[in-house]
C-alpha cells in the first residue's frame, strides 16, 4: 500500500542531502511535496525536478530559527492544500571539532537550528495535526541521538533532544491520531562533509572515515520513507548504527572506551595546544 499518494507533505532542508532525496522520494509516490529550505534556489530546484518528472511540488525559502515563519508556512500549505500529511523536520548543521575549541556562537548555532527548528516545525505541525485528526511528525535526529559522540559535542547534544522530544510526543499524540518519528542515520554522504572541523587538517581527518560504510541519500531516503510508512517509531540505520544503539544500551561503558579511542585518534589531526 502506497501511504503517500495524494497525501500532502513539508520537508525541511529539502535543497540539499537528505531533505532532497526524501522529496524526490516523495514526489515519486505520488505525494505533492514542499520543499523548504533556507536556500530558495536550492529548494526550486528540487520541486522543478520533481514537476519534471511528472510529481506535484512546490520550493519556498524557510529559516528553520524563525518561528512564525515556520508557523506560517505549515498554516498556509495545510489551509492552501485542505491537509497536512506529513511534517519532515529535517534541516540541520553541524561542526565537528574539540569542544574547547567551540565558542559559544557555535553551541547556539547548533541549537537554534538542530533543536529549536525541529520544535518549531513539530509544534506548528502537530497543532494542524491534532485538528485534522491525522498526520506524521519525522523528526530527524543522528546515531549521534542515541550514542554520546565525540568531536560533535553540540551536535550530540542537539540530537539526543530531539530523540526524547519525538519519543514523548509520539506517546502524546497516538490517542490523537498523530504518529510521530525519529530518524537516527549513521554516517550520510551529504553537505555536512564540507562542514566546518575546528584545527583540524580536513584531509586527514577524512581518510579516518569508513567510506565504505557511508550510505548515499537517496538509499538514506528509501529507508527513512520505508520506516515513516511501517510507522516506525525509531528508524536507525545502517546496521552498524542499530549494532553501537544496541551496545550503548547493553554496556555504556563500553562506547564510553570506544568514545574516548575515537577522540584520542581525531585529536591526532588538530592543532595547537
Amino acid at each position: 500500500m502506497n501511504v503517500y499518494r495524494d497525501k500532502v507533505a513539508i520537508v525541511t532542508g529539502g535543497a540539499s542531502g537528505i531533505g532532497r532525496a526524501v522529496c524526490f522520494g516523495l514526489g515519486r509516490a505520488g505525494c505533492t511535496v514542499v520543499a523548504a529550505d533556507v536556500k530558495l534556489e536550492g529548494a526550486e530546484e528540487t520541486a522543478r525536478e520533481i514537476v519534471r518528472a511528472g510529481g506535484r511540488a512546490e520550493g519556498v525559502r524557510l529559516d528553520v530559527t524563525r518561528a512564525e515563519a515556520v508557523g506560517e508556512l505549515v498554516g498556509g500549505v495545510a489551509g492552501r492544500l485542505g491537509r497536512l500529511d506529513f511534517m519532515f523536520n529535517n534541516a540541520g548543521v553541524v561542526v565537528f571539532g574539540d569542544a574547547r575549541d567551540m565558542d559559544l556562537d557555535i553551541w547556539r548555532r547548533h541549537f537554534e537550528v538542530n533543536l529549536h527548528g525541529v520544535a518549531h516545525g513539530t509544534h506548528a505541525a502537530y497543532r494542524v495535526m491534532c485538528g485534522q485528526g491525522f498526520g506524521h511528525i519525522v523528526n530527524t535526529a543522528s546515531l549521534a541521538g542515541l550514542v554520546p559522540s565525540p568531536a560533535v559535542v553540540p551536535y550530540t547534544a542537539t540530537k539526543f533532544a530531539v530523540v526524547g522530544l519525538s519519543a514523548a510526543l509520539r506517546a502524546e499524540g497516538r490517542d490523537l491520531g498523530v504518529r510521530v518519528s525519529v530518524v537516527c542515520p549513521g554516517f550520510i554522504r551529504t553537505g555536512m562533509f564540507e562542514c566546518d572541523l575546528l584545527n583540524v587538517d580536513r584531509d586527514a581527518a577524512m581518510t579516518e572515515l569508513p567510506m565504505r560504510l557511508i550510505w548515499t541519500p537517496e538509499k538514506a531516503a528509501r529507508a527513512i520513507l520505508r520506516g515513516v510508512a511501517r510507522n516506525r517509531e525509531y528508524i536507525v540505520f545502517p546496521w552498524y548504527a542499530r549494532l553501537f544503539w544496541w551496545l550503548q544500551r547493553l554496556s555504556p561503558a563500553l562506547m564510553q572506551t570506544f568514545g574516548r579511542r575515537m577522540i584520542r585518534d581525531f585529536r591526532r589531526y588538530r592543532s595547537g595546544p
